[in-house]
């Protein structure tokens, strides 16, 4: 490495973030990049390991040393080069990924690991500044048809690698925006949507064909789903009309807690409250909008989801908003000797509860009370885990008041009714059934169908799903060419 000492010499530094007192009357991004000089002295902490645990921690397999090392000799336009390699989005996943790589770095055995995720956003962001995030148009023309159906990261990633090999490919999105979750459900404080905006711009250079819009397949009544689609295409015609669909549609269906009172008004999922946010602060009005102004609100559910309902209810002025976790509270430091290179279970604090939340765990959620109709209160029970099973603890229920309830438990499989369209087989989880590996992967039942990131896999991360964005396009270029240049 460039500093071959450096780990011993350098402390971690964080990315800083912008108080608290300023960033909670908007919803811009807040987080500060670190300058050149302070991404060269971060990089020089990477170590001359052998084995460079990191890359095999993060899903897209990031050529992490190298980068580091680019950055260290001010190599910046190589070291986007090195990171667009692998991972066609930077500037995503250097703001939303959890950085599993992170975890997997040798130096956690024993310190703070190398700050991987906030040299490939100051990586990334310099690019696009620098202006060194071009087009990348492919030489020659297959005359083959690809489409694409949903537009998150999975679709994106796709839709790129397989419109650089010159493959025609359209992308179908039933919301009026590109992004999918991306777009839709990760809070712009979390992520500002020119990203995805200057990215789809890029590709549609490329050549790829972006309608927005358009649902693919039936919809059920019932579904609270986003669905802001205004056309509507069969799956029979998408088969017809392309010589390959790649199924990308996620995995949007929210899991419920089907518990006395769930009808009342104020009990929504989380992906009705957050969807609402993004579209209002895209510049659209809307009739109605699930807002927290003056309410006391309850967000069940641990997770990232449950932590962006946090920041949103916030941002609209709540009066107070409590986190529900059904899982006991983690320890504050992993055990690094039994977990590494592992994700570890710890405690995580995100900026959105720096704002201002109180955390609950190992609380379970009996019925929701009402009044006229509308939520005000929860009946609750402590619980505690006994060889791996949920008890309930004597004596301990309490009422909480609650004026708006929102549910953010994860999410349980795509919507069915996408799946049945083609035909897809689907997996005991609801998901569509489809392997990853020898000649079959990303090959669903159905001929030239393939599925690929949530919708195949379940929920997960942005940084999954463009790892099987990028694998399913090797998938599709080969069942179409016969043979594949693109990485896997």
């Amino acid at each position: 490495m460039g500093k071959i000492t450096g780990f011993l010499e350098i402390e971690r530094l964080e990315e800083g973030y912008k108080p608290v007192a300023d960033r909670v009357k908007n919803y811009k991004e807040f987080v500060i990049t670190l300058d050149d000089a302070s991404a060269k002295l971060q990089s020089a902490r990477c170590m001359d390991c052998g084995t460079p645990f990191c890359n095999n921690g993060c899903p897209v397999n990031n050529i992490i040393p190298d980068f580091n090392e680019l950055v260290y000799q001010g190599d910046w336009q190589n070291a986007i080069e090195v990171l667009h390699s692998t991972n066609n989005f930077p500037e995503f996943t250097g703001r939303i990924c959890p950085a599993p790589c992170e975890a997997a770095c040798t130096l956690n055995v024993s310190d703070e690991a190398v700050g991987i995720k906030s040299i490939e956003h100051a990586i990334i962001d310099k690019a696009w500044t620098e202006g060194w995030v071009k087009p990348q148009v492919a030489l020659t023309k297959t005359g083959k048809t690809v489409a694409v159906v949903g537009s998150g990261p999975a679709g994106l990633a796709a839709a790129q690698q397989l419109a650089r090999v010159g493959h025609a490919v359209t992308v179908f999105e039933k919301n009026d925006r590109v992004g999918g979750l991306l777009r839709y459900g990760i809070p712009d404080f979390k992520m500002e949507k020119t990203h995805i905006d200057r990215r789809v711009e890029q590709m549609k250079a490329e050549g790829v064909v972006f309608k927005t819009g358009v649902l693919v397949g039936a919809w059920p009544k019932d579904s609270k789903v986003t669905n802001w689609s205004k056309a509507h295409i069969s799956s029979e015609q998408l088969q017809k009309d392309f010589d390959a669909v790649l199924l990308c549609a996620g995995s949007e269906q929210s899991r419920d807690l089907p518990i006395p009172g769930r009808e009342l008004d104020g009990v929504h999922f989380a992906m009705e409250f957050l969807p609402q946010q993004n579209k209002v602060n895209a510049g659209d009005t809307l009739k109605e909008q699930l807002r927290a102004d003056g309410k006391h609100v309850i967000v069940i559910g641990g997770g990232d989801t449950g932590s962006d309902c946090v920041g949103t209810s916030n941002r609209h002025g709540a009066l107070s908003v409590t986190q529900f976790e059904v899982m006991p509270e983690p320890p504050v430091e992993e055990n690094r000797p039994l977990t590494w290179p592992y994700w570890p279970l710890k405690l995580r604090t995100s900026s959105s509860h720096d704002e201002g939340c109180e955390r609950v765990f190992s609380v379970s959620t009996k019925a929701f009370i009402g009044e006229k109709g509308h939520v005000k209160s929860l009946q609750t029970v402590e619980v505690q885990w006994k060889d791996g099973k949920m008890q309930e603890v004597p004596g301990s229920e309490k009422t909480m008041q609650a004026d708006l309830v929102l549910l953010a438990m994860g999410f349980v499989n795509p919507v069915g009714t996408v799946l049945d369209a083609f035909g897809v087989e689907k997996d005991p989880r609801g998901n569509a059934k489809a392997s990853t590996e020898n000649e079959q992967a990303y090959f669903t039942n159905v001929r030239k169908v393939f599925a690929a990131g949530d919708v195949r896999r379940g929920q997960s991360l942005v940084v999954w799903a463009i790892r099987e964005g990028r694998q399913a396009a090797k998938a599709v270029d080969t069942f179409l060419m016969g043979a594949s240049t693109l990485p896997r």
